[in-house]
């Protein structure tokens, strides 16, 4: 036997009603009245009916999909913000579609093509850099960009950011007043934002108070490479604080000082970090660590995202949301530190 699609026209004769009050019954956002899509919403469940969300795009021009690209998920900030966009924007009647793109011009390319084939009404870039061409190429084709953790100088994107640099002087302000005077820092990748502007606010930190970064070495925002990292660092001389460039790799920094090099945190070293991943506050980490606010974050991208939407000549915004130094057990503590952070 054939079985057939059910129509939103047999779903409207069901129903009672006009097939038009079917449509807004299943358009996010469209007006009908509860006794209508009481109705309509029976006769469809007793009919089989599924409205076709591909063919209501072609008609209207808009998929209702938000194109989300990332570079890797590795880093549990990342997983948590997906789970977290994509709740915001279902609220508002939007899908989220995830892609991964490595940091590559060659790679973000192909995959910002292919999100343009599934018609999204947007994309938001996370943890990816975007060239000046690709970002010209979108305002081209009208389909508003907004970055996520991470800013660029092109003047014509919009960007959502913690205060990176003053996450970074806060770091610096704790590891001097907790009296180290030898201290190192574990890059990211250095063709990010954050990392840039991380390590900016740290080192300036350090220089208001006379002191010189004692140490340097790069991680790229990878667990082995911030392993390898800290071998190196640790070979000679070494610091007694670090500052990693974010949580992942110091998650990874802990394991190598103690299981490794047998040193004892925070007793021989001090170990901070960036962003506050659920992972800090295990008690066999209990990392402190500079707190990215996600929950802001989102909502500051939805909005600005959804703004574009409606206007793709909505003047670009770039929005740093400060966040908190969340102190744990990980670094010592200066006499008289406030518990609760800065």
């Amino acid at each position: 036997m054939v079985q057939t699609k059910v129509t939103s026209a047999e779903v409207a004769a069901r129903a009672g009603v006009s097939q038009s009050a079917v449509s807004r019954v299943f358009t996010p956002g469209a007006s009908a009245s509860p006794k209508t899509v009481e109705k309509v919403r029976k006769a469809a469940q007793e009919l089989g009916y599924r409205p076709n969300v591909l063919a209501r795009a072609m008609v209207s021009g808009k998929s209702r999909m938000i194109g989300v690209v990332v570079a890797y998920l590795e880093n549990q900030f990342y997983p948590d913000v997906l789970e977290k966009l994509s709740n915001a924007f279902q609220e508002k009647g939007y899908h989220v579609l995830v892609f991964m793109a490595a940091n590559t011009s060659d790679n973000i390319d192909a995959v910002v093509d292919e999100i343009l084939d599934y018609q999204v009404d947007g994309i938001i870039a996370a943890s990816v850099s975007m060239s000046s061409d690709l970002s010209e190429r979108c305002r081209a084709a009208q389909i508003p960009m907004v970055l996520f953790n991470r800013s660029q100088d092109d003047a014509s994107m919009s960007a959502v950011t913690s205060a990176n640099v003053d996450g970074g002087r806060k770091v610096a302000e704790f590891l001097l007043a907790g009296g180290h005077r030898k201290i190192g820092y574990i890059a990211g990748w250095e063709g990010a934002s954050t990392q840039r502007d991380r390590e900016t606010g740290f080192v300036d930190g350090l220089a208001s108070a006379g002191v010189k970064l004692y140490a340097r070495t790069v991680g790229n925002f990878h667990m082995d490479q911030a392993r390898a990292a800290t071998l190196e660092m640790f070979a000679t001389d070494p610091p007694d604080a670090v500052f990693v460039a974010n949580d992942h790799m110091a998650l990874a920094v802990m394991d190598t000082l103690r299981f490794e090099l047998g040193l004892r945190v925070p007793e021989d070293v001090s170990v901070v970090g960036y962003d506050d991943v659920a992972m800090c506050a295990w008690p066999s980490y209990n990392l402190t660590t500079v707190r990215q606010p996600a929950n802001r974050m989102v909502a500051e991208t939805v909005n600005v995202m959804l703004s574009k939407i409606q206007n793709i000549e909505t003047i670009p915004r770039k929005i740093e949301i400060d966040g908190p130094l969340i102190v744990r057990g990980s670094a010592r503590i200066p006499k008289g530190w406030p518990d609760e952070g800065i």
